[in-house]
């Protein structure tokens, strides 16, 4: 049993951290769960394990989005909640930067969003329900040097976001933005002894994604933020 009011999930932008945690989380609600990737391979063994759907497309590309999500509904039925996992970056000194890597990081950061925010609202504003969740980081809410390529999307994911929630709201569609605020756990970046807790454990990530899920229509949130102890605000 689960109090999630949906049935199935689309996840796009799938990979070893907080997405796949989302898979196991989402599969073991008992939503019906797809996930896609530019390449699938990596997530194989994630497919086996959980038996979601999986699904190779590009998140920038228009066509691609539209027919991933055909693709999922023939599968799982119309996507009930849909998470955003991708981003892009380039990191370097301004002056340094290549342009077109630039574009590049900006399209999959925040192209990529409006796409599936898109191709999600078509398929759920006829239901009157339905979930949008889009992942966005530290990078969301304030820019750092080197960083600014990254900084661009994540700021324009959030602004998505915030303009997709008062449109679709009203609609019954819940749009809710998280800011990661911290590095994400991970077999190559594990706490250090003496700081436990200073990373972000992916599968508690999840967990606060399906609390967001399992929320009133009357009291829905909008943005969280998940940071660790050691991150300053």
């Amino acid at each position: 049993m689960t109090d999630i009011p949906y049935r199935s999930a689309l996840i796009v932008g799938t990979g070893p951290g907080i997405s796949s945690s989302l898979v196991r989380a989402l599969s073991a609600a008992g939503l019906k769960v797809a996930a896609s990737a530019r390449g699938i391979g990596k997530l194989e063994a994630l497919g086996q394990e959980t038996g979601a759907a999986l699904f190779a497309a590009d998140a920038t590309d228009p066509k691609s989005v539209e027919q991933l999500f055909e693709q999922a509904e023939a599968v799982i039925g119309v996507p009930e909640v849909v998470v955003y996992n991708a981003s892009g970056r380039a990191r370097g000194p301004i002056v340094d930067l290549d342009p077109e890597e630039v574009r590049r990081a900006i399209e999959v950061s925040a192209f990529g969003g409006f796409l599936v925010t898109q191709q999600a609202a078509r398929r759920l504003l006829p239901l009157g329900r339905g979930a949008i969740l889009l992942t966005g980081a530290t990078a969301s809410v304030k820019g750092f040097a080197q960083s600014s390529a990254f900084a661009i999307g994540k700021f324009g994911l959030r602004g998505l976001a915030q303009s997709a929630a008062r449109e679709l709201a009203p609609a019954g569609i819940h749009v809710a933005h998280f800011v990661i605020d911290g590095g994400v756990r991970s077999a190559v970046r594990p706490d250090p002894v003496d700081r436990p807790d200073s990373t972000l454990d992916p599968d508690a990530i999840a967990q606060s994604y399906l609390a967001v899920l399992a929320q009133h229509r009357s009291a829905w949130t909008w943005e969280v933020e998940l940071r660790p102890w050691v991150e300053n605000f």
